[in-house]
């Protein structure tokens, strides 16, 4: 058990744990689809329910919710700052998987798990953002704002160490959408990607 609660040990399981696919094994074993080849080529709950539906999407979206939360829970509360860069460590793993060839989702219900564990408020406010952004029909910027309000709250509740859980969340969240699936085809592209979470301010044609 001492060799789990390693640093080295907590961090490489919360990336390699984060890694796993689950949005895609369960496109898979549903579908027999690999939601790399599916739409935007991003492997998340949002292609898995375009894909299979909410039956499916709500286990693998669970699945990687609990993912999320391996990592903080190995540190343990005694060791915040470790809780925090294993959170981190599990989003940038679910987001750039060593298992799918540095493909991945965009991160968010990874980090919903790891604030569960770290500081609740973080995750109730990355679900408000998403259910508010699904209702408005614009979850991407929604997320964002979402984000973007994230350290302030978590500063105030927390202290510095989850001010820290929060910087590195949304450094890696943010990171994944300026980078994308590759390199944006414009300058303009990347302001896109930062406030639609795409590549153009409309939506692409079907």
């Amino acid at each position: 058990m001492r060799i789990v609660q390693r640093p080295a040990v907590v961090l490489a399981v919360s990336y390699l744990v984060g890694a796993v696919p689950f949005s895609n094994l369960v496109a898979r074993r549903v579908r027999g689809q690999d939601l790399r080849a599916v739409g935007t080529g991003t492997v998340s709950g949002t292609s898995l329910y375009h894909v299979a539906g909410f039956g499916p999407l709500a286990l693998g979206g669970t699945l990687d919710v609990v993912k999320g939360a391996v990592g903080p829970l190995l540190a343990g509360p005694e060791r915040p700052v470790l809780a925090a860069v294993a959170g981190a460590l599990a989003v940038s793993g679910h987001n750039w998987s060593v298992y799918l060839g540095g493909r991945g989702g965009r991160g968010i219900s990874p980090a919903m798990g790891a604030l569960l564990v770290e500081e609740p408020q973080g995750a109730a406010l990355l679900a408000a953002g998403l259910a508010v952004g699904r209702v408005a029909h614009q979850t991407a910027l929604a997320s964002l704002v979402a984000d973007a309000t994230l350290v302030p709250l978590l500063a105030r509740s927390g202290g510095r160490a989850r001010a820290l859980a929060g910087t590195l969340l949304v450094a890696v969240l943010v990171g994944k959408r300026l980078t994308g699936n590759g390199p944006a085809p414009s300058r303009e592209a990347y302001l896109y990607r930062l406030l639609y979470d795409r590549d153009t301010r409309q939506l692409p044609s079907r």
